[in-house]
């Protein structure tokens, strides 16, 4: 488990590094959770994070987006280092996250559940009021504009499907205007259609600039869409491959045992 899971057969020269990980650790007590990984994340690619139940992909992506403080290492964002005591020092940086659960409000339209808690103002101080118009011109315009689809912002949740959800989830990061994204297991219980309507929408944000990480357990849906992948075991990263060097089966063996098989 000692190889250097960063360096992988490119024929094209590396780009920007937008987070790096050094010798990150995070430990509950005498449980190590996560334990000496250091990782890059390319700017404008799509990163995909996989193992199997219990390898740490929650706790890293947790570390990432504020909600645990590593044990020890030093995150980097744009080659700075940063530390994050809670997710609002992670969105002051430049990262959000979409969570599986989503946490829509399925009684509230698109636009109020986008901008629940950050809604456009107009007035000054206590006199100040919720300028509704501008929310569902925003709301609107993040869903038409930035995702591409003709999802109606004054439509209550309760009426989307699967994959239309999914996107409110999304729409509601990016009006904090992120560089990261990270989005955990966004396909988890969709349908073909749906996941191919998730997985459209990533593809439009990352050539609108960026940077995204999945956590997944689908590794024939990471295969097709992400750059590359990161293998946890046990708290431990294994590889970190492109998706044009590796295959279902190698990622496979790596996530249950740990090593993969010399193919002798």
């Amino acid at each position: 488990m000692n190889a250097n899971p960063n360096e992988t057969t490119r024929t094209t020269a590396e780009p920007d590094v937008k987070m790096r990980l050094e010798g990150v650790e995070k430990r509950f007590g005498r449980i190590v959770a996560l334990e000496d990984i250091d990782l890059d994340v390319y700017e404008d690619q799509i990163f995909a994070l996989v193992g199997d139940n219990g390898a740490g992909k929650s706790t890293m992506m947790n570390v990432l987006c504020g909600v645990h403080e590593p044990t020890a290492g030093q995150l980097y964002f744009d080659g700075e280092p940063v530390s994050f005591s809670n997710p609002n020092d992670a969105r002051e940086t430049g990262i959000e996250t979409v969570y599986q659960d989503l946490a829509l409000m399925n009684d509230l339209d698109v636009a109020t559940n986008i901008f629940m808690g950050q809604f456009p103002k107009r007035g000054v101080g206590p006199l100040s009021v919720i300028d509704w118009e501008e929310t569902y011109e925003r709301a609107d315009h993040i869903m038409s504009d930035l995702l591409g689809r003709n999802i109606d912002a004054e439509t209550e949740v309760e009426f989307l499907s699967g994959g239309q959800r999914q996107l409110v989830a999304v729409g509601r990061a990016l009006a904090f205007d992120p560089d990261v994204i990270i989005l955990d297991e966004p396909t988890s219980a969709l349908s073909v259609d749906a996941t191919e309507l998730v997985y459209e929408t990533i593809r439009r944000l990352q050539q609108d600039g960026h940077t995204i990480i999945i956590v997944s357990h689908s590794l024939e849906t990471v295969m097709e869409y992400a750059d590359r992948i990161a293998v946890l075991y046990q708290g431990e990263l294994v590889e970190v491959e492109s998706t044009t060097d590796t295959d279902v089966e190698t990622l496979t063996e790596l996530m249950i045992a740990g090593t993969a098989s010399s193919g002798d």
